[in-house]
């Protein structure tokens, strides 16, 4: 149990996505307008034409994967149901806690958060970004729109990556023995792990993110002591410059070429269901799917509020809590064994 007299502001980052088929395009103008996203020579001059012109063109190839899904992102919903969840789940422990969503291209964003906790009269804040992996381009971006807009005297305590937590790994075990658990013979399917792709000068300048992309899927296959083969693939490229791969387009037809008849896609870089994994996923790569002769595919559902996964970011906090703190505010946190 952890008890402390202290208001513990907590920021749950996610990218954010469009709420209406309208909202596509400034969603991905807001995208494709960040530094940390795009970058290049007289970049300050040429940014936003081109993410005018890339966020017009991409938003009309987009539309049907928002359509088939309900018209919008779910990721807003998700995101303030695992916000909810953690928050109860924090004062259940004893920790006065108010958590709140900082989206970075889509409302709410950042900029709310921080007028939220501010009006919440908060001590001290913990900054969670949704990314179990690092990146530049994602928990980097997050943490970087937040320094812009918040300035208070305030103790703020920052969680980077937590791909090798326990309990995140046990809940991504839990949805794929749930996947698994949809066919017939569940050590028959092949496992098709798919994380969203970078372009590759982004990983030659040092950013982490593969190395920790691969990483979580070594610790999740010994978590979970399956024997089914499997493999790593990456998704939702964008333009011609060189990404992550190999494609999750060119993996199926891989997997259909070695005769491989039953396969179950694991979102491996996503904590929510979105259009990544509705659309691209669940939609289109099960109709790819089928045509090239697979004849059963699953796709893992998002972790969402799985209730270990609510479990591990209210560990994540307490963590970040008691290890952060120094000098007379330590007394004020008192963590013992229930």
């Amino acid at each position: 149990m952890a008890k402390t007299t202290r208001r513990v502001g907590v920021i749950l980052f996610q990218l954010g996505g469009p709420d209406t088929l309208d909202s596509i395009e400034p969603f991905l103008f807001n995208l494709f307008c960040d530094p940390d996203i795009i970058d290049f020579p007289f970049a300050r001059i040429g940014r936003r034409p081109l993410a005018k012109l890339i966020s017009t063109t991409r938003a009309s190839k987009v539309r049907h994967h928002y359509s088939v899904i309900g018209g919008g992102s779910p990721i807003r919903r998700f995101t303030e149901q695992q916000a909810g969840a953690l928050q109860f789940r924090l004062r259940d422990l004893g920790i006065d806690a108010y958590c709140f969503v900082a989206m970075r291209y889509w409302h709410p964003f950042t900029a709310e958060a921080v007028e939220q906790l501010r009006t919440s009269d908060c001590d001290e804040v913990v900054l969670l970004p949704l990314y179990p992996q690092y990146s530049s381009t994602t928990t980097g971006s997050s943490l970087n729109e937040w320094r812009k807009h918040f300035h208070d005297d305030l103790p703020v305590h920052t969680i980077d990556a937590f791909y090798q937590h326990e309990r995140y790994l046990d809940a991504l075990a839990e949805r794929i023995e749930e996947g698994l658990a949809r066919f017939p013979d569940p050590e028959q399917p092949e496992l098709i792990f798919s994380a969203h792709s970078v372009p590759v000068a982004i990983i030659e300048k040092g950013d982490p993110y593969q190395r920790h992309i691969e990483d979580t899927v070594r610790l999740v296959m010994q978590r979970g002591g399956w024997r089914n083969r499997h493999r790593l693939c990456y998704q939702s490229k964008v333009g011609a410059s060189k990404w992550l791969r190999p494609s999750l387009h060119t993996t199926l037809r891989n997997l259909a070429a070695e005769k491989v008849r039953e396969a179950c896609v694991v979102p491996i870089a996503f904590v929510s269901d979105h259009v990544e994994t509705l659309g691209e996923i669940d939609h289109e790569a099960r109709e790819e799917a089928r045509a090239l002769g697979i004849q059963r595919f699953e796709m893992t559902a998002g972790l969402n509020d799985s209730p270990t996964f609510i479990t591990a970011l209210a560990d994540l906090v307490l963590n970040s809590l008691s290890t952060e703190h120094q000098g007379p505010r330590n007394a004020e946190y008192l963590v013992a064994a229930d």
